[in-house]
């Protein structure tokens, strides 16, 4: 079944454990465990718990100085063998929680690692390292994080020359079979197109079998073609992505955003952090490729475009679009403001090509029956199913949606469509009377908007801040302008549940 949990360690470079012992500064000596070259840490962590299995998070290099350990235990050479139930316990917790390895501070508590200790890691297959009087954990933590910021800058150099050589490798007359060789190459395994009745379209690179359990090319062919079937145009709902594993080998499918059905396969031996960012660019061209110039799709949108410009109405031309009801999402990246790439990749993520960069915010038209999921880097507003008269209002709720979901920090939010208590108000009666109780406030937008954020938020400075990307002070002010214009007193609930009423019907009222 396609993997749904999330990783069990932190989303950070992984360091390889033998690149540490390597740091000849640092004179770590490993004395128990296993010896494998692979073996990784994301972090170093300090802790003198008995039990630190709550405190772990996963693949930590857990340094401690032996305080926890009951004094009987270093009493003498022989004295940690009457101790093992102890030992194993601690090292069993470790291994539980995930951690990578041990490393055991020889001074100033211990003058020696203990032997059960030692025994304890080998039996549960814990990597200890014994640390010198001389090296502080300081200096340990120091060199994971250096040799951290060293992966992190090789992850990047890595996905910027192949995003680089796979938009070259789409600018070759065989675009298509370019990208794919490319991808293939820097992934180290196969890409494999599918077209929309799952058979396999165009293929590169090798199919190697990293498992033991007997596995073959065929089955690992099966298993990708099944794997592409969960995020295929038959697929409800349809995820823009999937992850699985046939025996050693990893799986990852990608649903193009063309429309068209189309998806991108990977088989690799191995999973690197830039391997899901290097395949999204890929999916993106490869959804370019097999979309605008493989269908009628992208003539479609020019024709839809083209009579908008010239003045006919939308609902006339949303059938060129191919639906009836539509979603409005806003998105933000967490990060650093989008570029044209990253939209179009979250546009195929979402399985729209109808993508709309606008300086910080990304706004995407996804059509009502696929349902917008979380995605990762990003924070999304979502608006209630509308038609094409409803879109300006559709735009509204998303832009708000999204506000809220950054001042509440979730990755998604929906705006609540549901009847209310304004519906039971006429609406013309409901405009005249937004119309006369805000009349202080029109001509200044900026003061409707945050009294409107600010009491979405229940009062908060801080939160209000953050949705309307201003500093808190900034939001204090001109909430007391609000109260001295309007003249009422803010921290009335009444005053607030019919100021509230006003602004939702603000915008048909012209506030």
């Amino acid at each position: 079944m396609p993997e749904t949990t999330a990783p069990a360690v932190p989303p950070t470079p992984p360091v390889a454990l033998q690149a540490l012992l390597a740091r000849e500064d640092l004179a770590l000596r490993r004395i128990a465990g296993p010896r494998e070259p692979g073996i990784a840490i994301h972090w170093a962590h300090t802790s003198e718990m008995a039990d630190p299995y709550p405190y772990l998070l996963g693949g930590e290099l857990l340094l401690t100085a032996g305080v926890h350990i009951p004094e009987a235990a270093g009493a003498g050479p022989y004295a940690d063998d009457c101790f093992d139930d102890y030992f194993d316990g601690y090292v069993s917790r470790i291994v539980a929680a995930g951690g990578a390895a041990l490393g055991f501070g020889v001074a100033p508590v211990h003058d020696t690692v203990p032997r059960a200790l030692v025994a304890a890691c080998d039996r549960h297959g814990l990597p200890l390292l014994e640390v010198p009087p001389q090296t502080t954990f300081s200096a340990v933590a120091r060199a994971v994080w250096q040799l951290m910021a060293q992966a992190r800058l090789a992850e990047l150099r890595r996905v910027t020359e192949a995003q680089q050589s796979l938009a070259a490798a789409a600018s070759r007359p065989d675009p298509v079979p370019s990208v794919l060789r490319r991808l293939a190459q820097h992934l180290g395994g196969r890409a494999v197109l599918y077209g929309p009745d799952g058979t396999e379209v165009a293929g590169a690179g090798r199919e190697a079998v990293t498992g033991t359990g007997g596995e073959t090319r065929e089955g690992l062919r099966a298993a990708l073609a099944e794997l592409a079937g969960v995020v295929g145009p038959a697929a409800r709902p349809r995820p823009s992505s999937a992850t699985d594993a046939f025996g050693g080998t990893h799986l990852a499918v990608y649903a193009l955003g063309s429309g068209e059905g189309f998806v991108l396969g990977v088989a690799t031996p191995r999973r690197d952090p830039g391997d899901h960012t290097i395949a999204s660019v890929a999916a993106v061209l490869l959804a370019l490729l097999t979309g605008e110039h493989q269908s009628g799709a992208g003539a479609a949108r020019s024709s839809a475009l083209v009579r908008l410009l010239l003045g006919a109405p939308p609902e006339e031309v949303a059938p060129l679009l191919g639906a009836g009801r539509w979603l409005v999402v806003h998105a933000r990246p967490e990060v650093q403001a989008p570029d044209p790439v990253a939209a179009s990749a979250l546009g195929a993520a979402l399985g729209s090509p109808l993508v709309d960069l606008a300086r910080d915010v990304v706004r995407v038209l996804v059509p009502a029956d696929r349902e917008p999921g979380p995605q990762p880097g990003w924070t999304l507003g979502v608006s209630a199913p509308a038609g094409p008269r409803e879109w300006p209002a559709a735009d509204t709720q998303a832009g708000r949606a999204l506000a809220r979901a950054r001042a509440t920090r979730v990755p998604l939010l929906r705006h609540a469509a549901r009847p209310a208590l304004a519906d039971l108000v006429p609406p013309v009666d409901a405009e005249t009377h937004a119309r006369t109780l805000l009349a202080p406030l029109a001509g200044q937008p900026a003061l409707a908007e945050t009294l409107r954020g600010w009491l979405s938020l229940h009062g908060s400075w801080d939160r209000t801040a953050v949705a309307l990307g201003v500093h808190r002070n900034t939001v204090r002010q001109r909430i007391a302008r609000c109260a001295a214009l309007l003249a009422v007193d803010l921290d009335d609930p009444d005053v607030r549940m019919e100021l509230w009423f006003a602004l939702r019907r603000g915008d048909g009222a012209g506030t």
